[in-house]
């Protein structure tokens, strides 16, 4: 493309894209009010190569891209063509990303769904139903790589810490915080990279079978957000224009996408069978009944398995799956719990994850009604086979529909269980407004049972505020709660301004009775009452300051327990934030607190936190290095008062990328505790560290180990996991996981620990057919 012919193409756009800038300062909205994006059909057929240069692309407009970061509603510095086609079964993208000096590309990484912030990028975002909060994105970076996630609750990570889930850092959510982003999901698609001295080049190829969308007339009509990263200055480009002040996570928003519309576009319904064998051996070491040695138990499992997929129509997705397995699921991180509270591990595993989000009934935090982690797994993070199972999500009419069934076997004399799941929602009065409700069901097959209801509903009532309000109840067979009270309810409001510009709020109430359990839920802290808030005031200098944005904020919260009416906890944060538009970040806050602690818990074996009442303030920093860069640092530290005692701590997590095959991350935290009022057991130090080494020999062949220690526990526990996948669907696995005691044969030298607690090695094989 010639400079005259770009200099013209961007005097044609530069009035739409004035008029979309003031447009966006009114309404979040900006771009759904206006006539859809008519997408061609492909005139010629495409060759699939990374070279988007063919005659059919060069008869395609390309899409306006304005700078989103760091300097809102400015010219690209970087030259971009975009364009978007279609034929009978794809989707086509393709993308020339020019670079003025071509050895400033960066290239970061070469792993399947890596979400790598050190590499220039580029991707598509579809609003496929066009509801202006659910979404499916596509991503790449120059090495190729595929990374595929969707999207849910409009990108936004909520404000408020909640009722019974206990809260969260302060002042606006860290840039890239990925609000309801989720990257564990894989569907089918196809990316093509190549680059020269001029740039680097894309051709994207998603089949309509993996874009879930409703058609009417024979037209369907779609939100899109493209977006481009420029690694080495730290720029964000988009189509369309995209004011960052409404969120830290603006292009993963689907209310801010413009409308595009295909013709005749029809997807096909192919059924996906996926077999599976697995094949390994596990080793355990357990004391004898006297103490006094080690006896090794050896179990060989060799095993087999089936999923499979079918497209019901262009909005069902049936998934049944046949002895199902997860031996490839990466190992959880280990975290150190300061708190009396339960920790909370997300869900990793496949089967779960598509349109997950439906699924989700937040409590306040990290709390939900459904909890899929209780499906499968024990409490204790040990694996129970599951028979099998469906999983139906989807769209009836205006209505979002999710349905799981799933079958257990008996396990450490927990019988053989039924788990289930029932969610429906659509929207009302607005496009970011929906009800909804959702039902959950635990059946043990000795005739214990546990089930849990709620309504629920998010309204945007005016701009960018929103309200959203829960009422749910749950029944248990072995409490024999009384359903018309109020000790097994759950019942919610939360009001909210979303925005990073000006001043943003959230105030919200929460009630969790004492008798509230779902059995297919997490709830952290239950048996409380109270309320949560948030003030937060920001600026955005504009393009000449060298801060992109900063912000003051108060947070603050006081819950009660229900059994005794008295305080569990009290807090007051006030904190200030800074971002600079070189991608530095840094943060102070100063934390009052009062807690009452109802009863003793553990810190460590000899340290404990005992009942009472307590009150103590405390500071806390963080600084965050530009994530642009080969390495980057996140440092957090605190000192200050800690129940009865004091608490100085530091954390750091470094990440070092060795050019696009090699990262190194690590992270290591140090807490140390003491307690000068208490005569014994009055000092604690608590060191916990752990590292990932990735090698990315191409984008279908990896391998990563993991390690990780906490003294106070004493193991040392490693995961090595190699992937090979030569194409979506099918996939070879070989983990290996272990677990070892360090600290206690150092200080018990008699007594002769194994090499290992526990050892496992386990290879798995995927192979997907499609019909």
């Amino acid at each position: 493309m010639s400079a005259h012919r770009y200099a013209t193409h961007c005097m044609k756009h530069a009035l739409p894209l004035l008029i979309t800038s003031l447009t966006l300062f009114f309404s979040p909205n900006q771009a759904r009010g206006q006539q859809p994006v008519k997408i061609q059909r492909l005139s010629a057929p495409v060759e699939f190569d990374g070279r988007p240069f063919e005659e059919a692309w060069n008869g395609l407009e390309y899409f306006t891209m304005v700078q989103n970061r760091p300097n809102f509603g400015q010219q690209p510095t970087e030259r971009s063509e975009v364009m978007i086609a279609y034929d009978d079964q794809y989707v086509w993208i393709g993308a020339r990303l020019y670079m003025q000096d071509a050895s400033k590309i960066v290239a970061a990484s070469k792993k399947r769904d890596e979400y790598s912030r050190n590499s220039d990028s580029f991707g598509v975002l579809f609003d496929t139903y066009n509801d202006n909060e659910n979404a499916l994105g596509f991503y790449t970076m120059p090495t190729g790589l595929r990374l595929d996630y969707t999207v849910a609750n409009d990108g936004v990570m909520n404000m408020s810490g909640g009722g019974g889930g206990g809260g969260g850092g302060g002042g606006m959510a860290m840039m890239g915080s990925i609000g309801g982003m989720n990257t564990s999901w894989n569907t089918f698609w196809d990316v093509q990279t190549t680059r020269d001295d001029r740039g680097w080049y894309v051709e994207m190829r998603i089949p309509f079978s993996s874009l879930r969308f409703k058609p009417e007339n024979d037209v369907a009509v779609m939100g899109l957000i493209i977006t481009r990263t420029i690694s080495y200055n730290s720029e964000t480009d988009t189509y369309p224009a995209i004011d960052p002040k409404y969120s830290t996570f603006t292009t993963g928003k689907p209310s801010l996408a413009a409308d595009i519309e295909f013709q005749g576009a029809k997807p096909s319904r192919p059924v996906y069978i996926s077999p599976y064998v697995t094949g390994g051996y596990t080793d355990l070491y357990n004391p004898n009944n006297e103490g006094t040695a080690y006896i090794n138990d050896t179990k060989y499992k060799f095993d087999a398995g089936l999923d499979v997929k079918y497209n019901i129509n262009s909005n069902l997705t049936l998934d049944l799956t046949v002895n199902t397995d997860f031996a490839q699921v990466e190992a959880d991180n280990q975290q150190v719990n300061l708190t009396r509270y339960s920790l909370f591990f997300p869900e990793k595993r496949q089967f779960f994850q598509e349109r997950s989000s439906l699924f989700s009934y937040s409590l306040g935090g990290s709390s939900n009604l459904f909890y899929s982690r209780d499906i499968g797994l024990s409490r204790s993070g040990e694996p129970v086979r599951i028979y099998g199972g469906a999983r139906l999500v989807g769209r009836i009419g205006e209505w979002d529909l999710g349905m799981i069934d799933m079958q257990t076997e008996e396990f450490d004399g927990v019988p053989s269980e039924n788990f289930g799941v029932f969610r429906m929602r659509r929207q009302v009065i607005n496009d970011n407004s929906y009800v909804g409700g959702i039902f959950t069901s635990r059946l043990g097959m000795n005739g214990d049972h546990n089930f849990a209801y709620g309504l629920d509903g998010i309204f945007r009532v005016f701009g960018v505020d929103y309200l959203d309000v829960k009422v749910a109840q749950t029944y248990d067979s072995k409490i024999d709660n009384k359903i018309n009270t109020l000790d097994p309810m759950f019942i919610s409001a939360n009001w909210e301004r979303r925005s990073e510009e000006g001043f943003a709020y959230q105030l919200g109430y929460s009630y969790s009775g004492q008798e509230f359990n779902p059995g297919v839920g997490f709830v952290q802290r239950g048996g409380l009452q109270g309320f949560s808030g948030n003030l937060m005031y920001g600026w955005m200098p504009g393009p000449q300051s060298k801060l992109f944005n900063y912000a003051g904020s108060v947070r603050f919260s006081r819950y009660t327990r229900l059994q005794d009416g008295e305080l569990e906890s009290l807090s007051v944060e006030p904190g200030w934030e800074v971002n600079l538009k070189t991608g530095y970040r840094a943060e102070i806050s100063v934390g009052y607190s009062r807690e009452g602690v109802g009863f003793t818990y553990n810190l460590s074996d000899s340290v404990k936190v005992f009942a009472g009442d307590y009150e103590f303030t405390n500071l806390s920093l963080r600084l965050v290095t530009p994530m642009t860069k080969p390495l980057s640092f996140v440092v957090n530290a605190n000192t200050g008062g800690f129940y009865d005692g004091y608490r100085t701590g530091i954390s750091v997590v470094p990440s070092l990328n060795i050019g696009s095959s090699l990262q190194l991350t690590g992270s290591y935290s140090f807490n140390h505790i003491t307690f000068p009022d208490r005569e014994t057991n009055n000092k604690l130090n608590i060191h916990s560290g752990g590292a990932r080494a990735t090698y990315m020999l191409n984008t279908k062949l990896s391998a990563s180990v993991f390690v990780q220690y906490t003294n106070t526990s004493g193991d040392f526990v490693s995961n090595f996991r190699l992937r090979f996948n030569p194409r979506e669907g099918n996939d070879f696995y070989l983990v290996v996981n272990g677990s070892r005691g360090i600290t206690n044969k150092i200080f018990n030298p008699e007594f002769e620990l194994p090499v290992y607690y526990d050892r496992s090695i386990i290879l798995k094989y995927t192979h997907t057919f499609i019909l």
